[in-house]
């Protein structure tokens, strides 16, 4: 077993991949950024959306997200094409409880192909098979019932509705909160 942060894992099945986000992923990352449609249901101070360069990003999120054990955010890609869908993302970590949560967020042009779906699966595969962590949890808004079946559709369970959450938005943002 090793322990999230120890790596940055390359997870895959045969349709798509989660991997390290690279150079040539910048223009993809930028188009999944500037879009308000993708953003709707998110915080607002989401890690790639604190710089205006992808470039940026890309160059601090294996330095400073993980070398800090914040965040662990891979790219989402299509396995035959490696063209960027997305992104994965583990997060606030606890290690003394073995603990991790995960988001996910796709680009648009990916919604309802089950990609989400996909990833998900993939990123609870390797945290239960390959690390210590033993419960992982995922926040959802109220709103996003999309994000909500593809965490029934991974297992996981509802165990909070309407929790009033600081998502950096003026007024308190309610969300779900779901356990693996």
């Amino acid at each position: 077993m090793i322990r999230l942060y120890d790596e940055v894992p390359y997870l895959g099945n045969e349709h798509i991949v989660l991997r390290k986000l690279e150079e040539k992923d910048a223009g993809a990352l930028r188009e999944l950024t500037d879009s308000s449609r993708v953003y709707r249901y998110l915080p607002t101070f989401l890690f790639e959306k604190q710089y205006e360069d992808p470039d940026e990003v890309i160059r601090l999120l294996y330095t400073d997200c993980f070398d800090r054990k914040e965040s662990l955010i891979l790219a989402v890609c299509r396995r035959d094409t490696d063209s960027f869908c997305g992104l994965a993302e583990f997060y606030g970590l606890k290690q003394d409880l073995h603990k991790t949560c995960i988001g996910y967020r796709l680009a648009e042009s990916c919604w309802g192909q089950g990609i989400a779906t996909q990833a998900v699966s993939l990123m609870v595969d390797y945290l239960f098979a390959k690390t210590d962590i033993e419960i992982i949890t995922a926040s959802t808004m109220v709103e996003n019932r999309a994000s909500a079946r593809v965490l029934e559709k991974n297992g996981f369970i509802r165990t909070s509705c309407a929790v009033p959450e600081d998502w950096g938005y003026a007024e308190p943002t309610l969300a779900d909160k779901w356990f693996r």
